[in-house]
């Protein structure tokens, strides 16, 4: 489903992604593993549209998507969960769902809304509140549903459980398993927490400067792996 394949990416004179090349067929739940600084968000944001790459290819199915703006490859069917969330904190949960009808066919927009909230009752209940007055459990929540608006056939998530109560973690991560496997969305993620990826993941790609330094089938993510790549 989408492929990247000798991607380069610089911050000014900083080599950030050095021929990164991966990736994350229909049907997978992939996750992108790698310590802090070492391209894992920037990856994302190549695949967005957000971050412009210097070189290689970006396919999403079968079509070159590398000189598409953010809003075209989201209409194309890429929904997006930033690291952080940024949900609009003034705007109520409603009007932050309904900002996803802008690239939503017209004709889908109410059922897609009200899918996100049966899939999402918390927010049903919420739906006037400002979205900076939820706590951040449910300001995920309403990320991720703010995704799911646009009914994508890839749901991309940049550490989704990042300051989440414990509870919350382990529903966000059923969620993800759900939508993957009830509804068919093909998942790519970044997460920190390896005994969630190992729940939810079926394939990961490890990253280390820019690089993929290693990729297999989830139950191969083993101890020497990551006590070279993956601790502190």
């Amino acid at each position: 489903m989408l492929q990247l394949e000798n991607i380069n990416q610089f911050y000014g004179d900083s080599h950030t992604l050095w021929d990164l090349t991966l990736d994350v067929p229909s049907g997978s739940r992939t996750c992108l593993l790698g310590r802090n600084g070492v391209g894992k968000t920037t990856t994302l944001k190549c695949v967005m549209g957000l971050q412009a790459i210097s070189g290689g290819a970006l396919n999403f199915d079968d079509q070159d998507i590398a000189g598409l703006p953010a809003a075209h490859r989201a209409a194309l069917g890429i929904g997006y969960v930033p690291q952080g969330r940024e949900i609009f904190p003034r705007l109520s949960v409603e009007e932050n769902l309904k900002i996803g009808f802008a690239v939503c066919p017209a004709d889908k927009a109410q059922e897609a809304y009200e899918r996100v909230l049966d899939i999402f009752p918390v927010l049903r209940q919420m739906l006037g509140r400002a979205g900076g007055d939820l706590s951040g459990g449910q300001q995920q929540q309403l990320a991720i549903a703010r995704a799911l608006i646009l009914e994508p056939k890839l749901l991309i998530l940049d550490e989704p459980t990042e300051g989440i109560q414990p509870n919350i973690v382990n529903e966000i991560g059923e969620l993800v398993v759900k939508l993957n496997e009830e509804q068919g969305i093909t998942v790519l993620l970044v997460e920190q927490k390896l005994a969630l990826v190992r729940r939810i993941a079926d394939r990961f790609f490890v990253l280390d400067k820019g690089r993929v330094v290693a990729n297999d089938r989830i139950e191969n993510l083993n101890d020497d792996i990551i006590n070279e790549h993956l601790t502190v």
